[in-house]
């Protein structure tokens, strides 16, 4: 069934971006400027499965009606009326101000479900900010970018909870649904959509060569010149009855050394591979693996939260010295440490050589991204390491980490809740998440941890995510 959202906020909140996010074109224009939207524009948006109508409004400002100001506020109240549910948007980095508040009141008394968006907390920024706004009374914040794309998994979850009526699935899909949520309870892969893939690294490490070779055709174009691909080309086909879709990208140099601009557009087109990937291959070129370079492409990799493998090309080159593989693993683990134990396969995109077992890596990876973790072994886990190694005591008070759960996959996220966990020193989050990978066996995939500073997480003021 089809729906109204209506997006609200104050001005320069970055509704129209949003909108654009949506619709999936730039329809709305989009400046630093505020007030730059005054009418209320409408498009047809999708998320997922979901399609309905958005509408963008015109930042809420007190004004008097006969004002310019006054009558575009009139617009929005209009569309707040028209709408099944509204999509209330802040500033994370500012945080909530008194004319958030003094709007909050305003859509409240709508009484139209609300789903609170704490926009442009893109990475760590923001965060604490963002969860300021409790305060408001319109429920849990949802960190998000809109100019980024972060969070739209998460929109998606929200407007399902706000809208079941409207977004309920016919009897067919619901099937095909229930399927589907038996494969993440278990970790497996959802076989009806193809594993999202992502191959990047420098310049010239082969990866059209070694796409070429997964297709069994020569789709893209390959020479021994650097950067002949510009545009991040998605690809589909099955491997073993597996649907896959891979992404190949642009070569990433260091940011010092790019200056034509249609290069800094290619590798932005790649960066928005990485974030639509479920897996990112960090091709590597085995004849000079390991440079600084790849340790950039690695914390964007960490950054996004996606499952890794490391894949070393031209194998065919160097694979007959003996020990290389053992000493390259070993050179990778302080590198990768944030995704230890990633399966770093030896392959060569000339011949074919390591290809299946890539493959095989990448679905392996994914279904440990995609793991779930009960919370009673969750809370067995704690007991085991608090007793083993308690938490360090800050002024004389010890901190207490009193249970744990996991509220996400893609990537594990892990929930702990206590007292004072904000001085909980990230020396101690590393030992638990490096409990948590050898525990319940994730090697490979980011791991991260929410940490929550009361029993009761509508209670706190801010949360710290790690």
């Amino acid at each position: 069934m089809r729906f109204t959202l209506a997006i609200i906020g104050r001005p320069n909140v970055g509704k129209s971006t949003l909108f654009n996010r949506l619709v999936g074109k730039k329809l709305a224009l989009v400046d630093d400027q505020p007030g730059v939207t005054r009418d209320r524009r409408e498009g047809d948006g999708r998320l997922g499965d979901l399609e309905f109508t958005i509408i963008d409004t015109a930042g809420l400002e007190e004004s008097d009606a006969a004002t310019l100001t006054g009558r575009m506020r009139q617009q929005t109240e209009a569309a707040i009326m028209d709408a099944d549910a509204i999509l209330f948007v802040i500033d994370a980095r500012a945080g909530v101000t008194p004319s958030d508040r003094h709007f909050a009141q305003l859509v409240r008394k709508a009484g139209k479900p609300v789903i609170l968006l704490a926009n442009k907390a893109e990475g760590k920024q923001g965060l604490s900010e963002a969860y300021e706004a409790f305060g408001l009374g319109l429920g849990d914040p949802l960190p998000f970018s809109a100019e980024h794309g972060e969070g739209l998994s998460d929109l998606y979850d929200a407007i399902r909870e706000a809208l079941p009526e409207q977004t309920e699935l016919s009897v067919e899909d619901a099937a095909v649904e229930e399927e589907i949520s038996r494969y993440d309870e278990d970790g497996e892969l959802d076989p009806r959509r193809p594993l999202r893939i992502a191959v990047i690294g420098r310049p010239n490490a082969g990866k059209s060569t070694l796409i070429n070779h997964m297709l069994g055709e020569d789709r893209l174009l390959v020479g021994p010149e650097a950067g002949i691909t510009r545009d991040s080309i998605g690809l589909e086909w099955e491997w073993r009855g597996r649907p896959i879709k891979i992404f190949d990208t642009a070569g990433m140099r260091r940011r010092s050394r790019v200056e034509d601009k249609l290069e800094k557009l290619s590798v932005a087109d790649g960066l928005r591979a990485v974030r639509y990937a479920e897996v990112v291959v960090l091709l590597l070129d085995a004849t000079i693996p390991f440079e600084k370079q790849d340790l950039a492409i690695l914390s964007i990799i960490e950054k996004e939260g996606r499952a890794l493998v490391i894949a070393l090309n031209k194998w065919d080159l160097v694979g007959h010295q003996p020990g290389l593989l053992k000493n390259l693993i070993e050179d990778a683990k302080p590198v990768t440490s944030f995704v230890k134990g990633a399966s770093i396969v030896p392959v060569s995109g000339l011949t074919g050589q390591g290809v299946d077992k890539l493959l095989e890596a990448c679905i392996t990876a994914s279904q440990i991204w995609s793991k779930r973790v009960s919370t009673a072994q969750l809370n067995k886990w704690l007991e085991k390491v608090l007793e083993v190694h308690p938490p360090p005591a800050i002024s004389g008070r010890r901190i207490k980490i009193r249970y744990a759960t996991q509220p996400k996959a893609r990537p594990p996220l892990f929930a702990l809740f206590g007292n004072q966990l904000d001085a909980l020193p990230d020396s101690y989050q590393r030992y638990l998440i490096n409990s948590l990978r050898e525990t319940f066996d994730m090697p490979g995939t980011p791991i991260r941890i929410s940490l929550r500073g009361n029993d009761n997480p509508y209670k706190g003021k801010r949360r710290k995510w790690d």
